[in-house]
């Protein structure tokens, strides 16, 4: 367990221990998760980006074969249509 204080402007330094479990280096941005119970986590912004971005590209996987698309021209085709429908309704 690591201890911090907070100063007068409400800046905190994170113990050595933490910068290095979390692989921290000066400029990188911290997430403050709070949980249903209360808790607070602390997350590198980064780490989350990046899970985001994963998660997105699994909701996505198989979509091109469920869209009948298989290159970037037929993706843009199969968006300016929907944009196409979108604008007549």
């Amino acid at each position: 367990m690591n201890l911090a204080k907070v100063s007068a402007n409400g800046q905190v330094t994170v113990p050595v221990e933490v910068r290095r479990h979390l692989h921290l280096s000066p400029g990188d941005k911290l997430l403050f998760v709070e949980k249903d119970n209360g808790e607070v986590v602390l997350v590198k912004a980064a780490e989350t980006a990046l899970n985001a971005l994963k998660k997105a590209q699994d909701a996505f996987s198989g979509a091109s074969s469920d869209f009948n698309v298989r290159n970037e021209d037929e993706v843009n085709e199969l968006v300016n249509e929907l944009r196409s429908e979108r604008a007549g309704s």
